[in-house]
C-alpha cells in the first residue's frame, strides 16, 4: 500500500510540476524559465527514484514482476 501511495504522489508531483512548466513561454526569460527547467528536472529525477526504490524493494522479495 505504500509504494502506491509513494507512486500516486510521484505522479500527482510530475503532472503539477508539468503543468508548471507547460505555463512558461517559449521565449527565454531568464531566471524563470531555470527555474522552471530545475523544476522539471526535479520531478523527473524524483519519478525515477521512486520507480528505481520500488524496483529494488521487488528484487529484494524475489517478486516475479520487478517492474513498477
Amino acid at each position: 500500500m505504500t509504494m502506491k501511495f509513494a507512486k500516486a504522489f510521484s505522479l500527482i508531483a510530475i503532472m503539477l510540476l508539468s503543468l508548471t512548466t507547460l505555463t512558461a513561454c517559449d521565449r527565454d526569460e531568464g531566471g524563470m524559465e531555470e527555474m522552471g527547467e530545475k523544476m522539471d528536472e526535479a520531478a523527473t529525477d524524483f519519478g525515477n527514484a521512486v520507480e528505481d526504490g520500488c524496483e529494488d524493494m521487488k528484487e529484494g522479495v524475489n517478486a516475479d514482476d520487478t517492474d513498477c
